[in-house]
């Protein structure tokens, strides 16, 4: 009998456990995750490809043929223990003309933490940490016969921060994301060329004049850029930031104050609106670690649902297809959230960032959500179509086994869901995607390609422009000219000025004519392309009093190209015409002439110092910051003189920011000289107690030496 009752007791727990529903649901079919979707009032959303024809995909392209290449990553998000990996990159193939990709080729496989593709000459360049490759297929097979290692040396130890997301620039440079993190690379192509340390930084390249370089960023996997060569960075919880300041002017002196050239643009900070509940290891986790704070007394909220946590693959629309109240927009996926997110993008009149801000139909939903948690929108393309493509690499769980407590991950299959995939495209109700007439601009000739810098779809344009590239053919510099000068579109215009730039055919009355054009876009890029001619130093100084700040940014930077006296008055009326903006402070503190005593000296005399602001006390720091941080004892002598002055030392706030901003200088300075201890020694301060304090406590601070 006891033996019965125990039988009964183990069969009753057997049941009670596989009735148990499970902490995580199961796959859903195609048709299924097509019928979780809700999405924006005047769209439609259609299954593109599916397994078994692709599985675990992360980004699509489409080559200047309009052929679909892919790259999965199996692999994710472990690390093969032989060190070989299993991704693949595919080319998928309409057979039949319904729409749907029925048919894959393996253009190349066994490839380790491959993320991203770009077309170049014919063939793919692929991200695939520690390297970025080259490969071709020779023969016509659709299939890879040549491998090149063009960069080495990129971090590779977390699939979720490595080197990714390369993309073509209206300026003829090709960009990646590197997550900020630590690498020391090499160019094969050039075994001579100094190696980059890519600690901080995003980075980017021309292969056709052999140029690699260090870019401000710390993107993650997600950076796009829109017409006029903004950029956009995707990363985790921030959604939307702008690179406001390029790491070329950021980094010509080395003597910055510590402050970021990125802004985080959204109005809305991390709310959205999600659709899947929180899977059960992220709210448990968030339980814990909400409770630690509270016992803790710290201030702090962890959030489990509801909040931007896995922003992915941000992209701007310019397909014109789509109503034009879309053109230009960032869609962004969030893969936590299970969702897409759109933010419109709004110029300022008085900064020169931008604005991302919600739709007002899309206050209090997402553009697109879905019910189905295995939704993983990594990243999205333009096709030719001029539609929005959405890559899923639809999985069970997205996130990497790092950041989740051991025991949570007891019952977490991190590998299902990595033989399936899902990619969809976007289409405006009452339109038809194009099922044939794939576009073959390869074969065109190159007047044609110039034709096609004045398609509305940005797809055309850019492959238009780096076919251009490729080709180098001097025959189109004519029709490129007149493009320039007679096209009524300012985007046409910037892409002829490029493509121009791209064949080496650019002239000072060229770019003086882009510096004068009706569009602030394109006066922009003529500014930066006057950098290379200084015949032009006179418009770059005039153009710091344009009427558009984006434009008085950039003049700024590019005048601070330059030495000599009116670079430096022109930049002294900057400061004192716009330097309440950070971003002016910062662009004018970047170059020599802009950090000098002799700009100080300019201010005094437009009567800068008359008037006490505490922009103006900011600006005067970080200025002092700069001298103290170069150590040079002639400049730190006239910039005690400069603080002694009378049109100075009657205000004791000057004196103070002066102090402040040399003292920080000094103490990130390798090495004060003795000599430099000498000068700080012998400084007197003749008026205010406080000044005199600020000074007393510099000489001190460095009295030991």
């Amino acid at each position: 009998m006891t033996r019965f009752i125990h039988i009964l007791l183990l069969v009753s727990l057997v049941l009670s456990f596989s009735c148990k529903e499970p902490r995580y649901p199961d796959a859903l079919s195609t048709q299924e995750a097509l019928n979780s979707f809700h999405l924006r009032d005047g769209f439609k959303i259609e299954l593109v490809a599916a397994e078994p024809v692709v599985q675990d995909p992360v980004e699509m392209v489409f080559d200047e043929n309009g052929n679909a290449f892919v790259v999965e990553m199996p692999d994710y998000p472990f690390m093969p223990e032989n060190g070989k990996g299993t991704g693949r990159i595919k080319v998928l193939q309409d057979s039949d003309g319904d729409g749907r990709m029925d048919k894959a080729t393996v253009f190349a496989d066994s490839i380790l933490e491959a993320t991203s593709l770009l077309p170049w000459k014919g063939g793919l360049i692929v991200t695939a940490a520690p390297n970025i490759l080259y490969l071709k297929d020779t023969d016509g097979d659709l299939r890879a016969d040549s491998t090149e290692v063009l960069f080495s040396g990129f971090f590779e130890n977390n699939s979720e921060a490595q080197i990714t997301s390369l993309r073509f620039g209206v300026d003829n440079w090709i960009y990646a994301a590197n997550n900020g993190q630590a690498g020391t690379v090499h160019f094969r192509r050039e075994p001579d060329a100094p190696a980059l340390n890519m600690s901080g930084s995003d980075f980017r390249f021309r292969l056709d004049r052999g140029q690699f370089e260090l870019e401000t960023g710390n993107a993650q996997f997600g950076l796009t850029m829109d017409d006029w060569g903004h950029r956009f960075i995707t990363q985790n919880t921030l959604h939307i930031r702008q690179v406001i300041i390029p790491w070329r002017y950021l980094h010509r002196h080395g003597n910055m104050p510590t402050a970021s050239p990125l802004l985080n643009i959204s109005d809305h900070d991390l709310e959205m609106f999600q659709e899947t509940p929180a899977p059960y290891w992220r709210a448990e986790r968030t339980r814990r670690r909400q409770k630690q704070y509270a016992e803790e007394h710290l201030d702090r909220v962890e959030y489990a649902e509801d909040h931007f946590t896995g922003c992915s693959g941000g992209t701007v629309y310019d397909g014109g297809a789509f109503p034009s109240a879309y053109y230009g927009n960032v869609f962004t996926g969030d893969v936590s959230g299970n969702l897409i997110h759109r933010d419109v993008l709004t110029p300022q009149d008085t900064t020169p960032s931008l604005i991302a801000q919600r739709d007002e139909g899309e206050k209090t939903r997402e553009f697109l959500s879905s019910t189905d948690s295995w939704f993983r929108p990594a990243s999205f393309a333009v096709g030719p179509d001029g539609m929005l493509y959405v890559v899923d690499m639809y999985r069970q769980h997205i996130e990497t086994p790092v950041s989740i407590p051991e025991d949570l991950k007891a019952d977490m299959d991190f590998m299902n869901g990595s033989d399936k995939g899902r990619i969809y495209r976007i289409v405006p109700d009452g339109q038809l995607a194009a099922r044939a007439n794939a576009p073959r601009l390869r074969e065109m000739a190159s007047g044609a390609l110039v034709k096609l810098l004045t398609h509305p779809n940005g797809w055309y344009r850019l492959q238009a422009q780096r076919l251009l590239l490729e080709r180098h053919d001097p025959s189109v510099v004519p029709a490129l000219k007149e493009l320039f000068a007679a096209d009524q579109n300012p985007r046409t215009r910037l892409h002829a000025l490029y493509a121009l730039e791209g064949l080496n055919a650019l002239n000072p009355a060229l770019v003086s004519k882009a510096m004068q054009d009706a569009h602030a876009g394109v006066r922009i890029h003529g500014l930066i392309l006057a950098e290379r001619y200084p015949e032009l130093l006179p418009q770059v100084v005039s153009a710091l009093g344009d009427s558009s700040i984006h434009v008085v940014l950039q003049a700024t930077l590019s005048a601070g190209q330059f030495p000599g006296k009116e670079v430096i008055a022109g930049l002294a009326r900057v400061i004192k015409r716009a330097g309440s903006d950070p971003w002016i402070q910062m662009a004018v503190l970047s170059s020599k002439a802009g950090s000098s005593i002799d700009v100080l000296q300019e201010l005094v005399r437009l009567d800068f110092f008359q008037e006490d602001r505490p922009w103006k006390a900011r600006f005067l720091e970080d200025l002092a910051f700069t001298v103290g941080k170069e150590n040079q004892p002639q400049n730190i002598s006239r910039l005690l003189a400069f603080l002694k002055q009378p049109a100075i030392a009657g205000n004791g706030q000057w004196q103070i920011a002066g102090a402040r901003g040399l003292s920080t200088g000094l103490g990130k300075a390798e090495g004060v000289r003795p000599e430099v201890t000498e000068l700080l020694k012998a400084m007197h301060m003749e008026t205010g107690d406080e000044a005199r304090t600020a000074l007393a406590d510099l000489s001190k601070y460095f009295s030991h030496i």
